[in-house]
């Protein structure tokens, strides 16, 4: 959170945008605050559809359900642009993991900040200020930059907001939200193993934990995809907990993990994590989030 925040007051200064146009640079990001990030993942959700449709899973027209687990919203919201595009979409089941604040705004429509945060073991998913619902409330409230400049004010100085009955109506007729805690997110990495032979990493276990609880509450019957967000390796520690059991993870090394979870699951180890112990760390400078104007203005030196 303290990151993207001060990713996006570099982006809004303007003194750095004159040094930035000085020198001939543009301020650019590789994450969702880009709507270049959303086109790609909207894409792909078209190709799903077309993938089930050859596999004659569905009919043409057909509509299906979205599971994705994700943090900052930007995954989830490139499906929600998917269906304003045509796309036949149900439900999109929005997952979340202990910092359910997503989850929470999908019940109520009350957005808020001020709760303790978790350190997870879905991390990506570790995020309090979701910064691409913004993008979904201006859609929700008929594209009004007062409306939502308002919420964000009350974001900012208070913490929290609460939107109005139609944006909450027009948000619940498509997305559903639930979370998972660690626990869950292990036993369903286990169940799967168990019932599918399939290795899934935490972000996807929470997917799947989310949408079995939301299919027996609601008898939604809707054929349905699983965003699955990352490989299994990424985070060996937690996955081999799932695999081996709790507690497995403790005192090995991450080497010796993903040596084993290569074994048990049978699938290749990606080369970029091959001796990961052995390797020189690269990046050793820690920047405090007060200090990123002046860090960003060094390395351009743009002094």
């Amino acid at each position: 959170d303290d990151a993207q925040t001060g990713v996006k007051q570099l982006f809004g200064d303007p003194q750095l945008a004159e040094k930035l146009a000085r020198g001939g640079r543009l301020l650019s990001s590789a994450n969702s605050i880009n709507w270049g990030r959303l086109v790609p993942q909207i894409a792909y959700y078209f190709s799903a559809y077309a993938d089930l449709l050859a596999r004659e899973k569905i009919e043409l027209g057909e509509a299906v359900n979205f599971v994705v687990p994700t943090g900052n919203f930007g995954n989830i919201l490139a499906a929600w642009y998917a269906r304003s595009m045509g796309l036949p979409v149900h439900k999109l089941i929005c997952a979340s993991n202990r910092n359910k604040v997503l989850s929470d705004f999908i019940r109520n429509g009350h957005y808020d900040k001020r709760r303790e945060f978790y350190r997870t073991n879905a991390p990506s998913m570790d995020i309090l200020i979701s910064s691409n619902l913004e993008r979904l409330l201006f859609e929700l409230s008929d594209r009004s930059s007062d409306v939502v400049r308002g919420w964000m004010s009350d974001l900012a100085e208070q913490g929290h907001y609460q939107i109005d009955s139609q944006s909450l109506r027009r948000l619940q007729e498509v997305f559903v939200g639930g979370f998972a805690d660690d626990n869950g997110t292990v036993r369903t990495i286990r169940e799967l193993y168990d019932r599918c032979d399939y290795v899934v990493d935490t972000h996807t276990a929470v997917g799947f934990n989310v949408y079995g609880r939301y299919a027996a509450r609601s008898g939604d019957e809707t054929k349905t995809v699983f965003v699955a967000t990352a490989s299994p390796f990424k985070f060996a520690e937690a996955v081999a907990d799932g695999l081996f059991g709790n507690g497995y993870a403790r005192g090995r090394s991450t080497e010796t993990l993903l040596t084993e979870l290569s074994a048990e699951s049978g699938l290749e180890l990606p080369p970029a994590l091959t001796g990961l112990d052995r390797r020189e760390i690269r990046h050793t400078r820690k920047v405090g989030k007060q200090d990123l104007l002046a860090v960003v203005t060094e390395l351009l030196g743009l002094n």
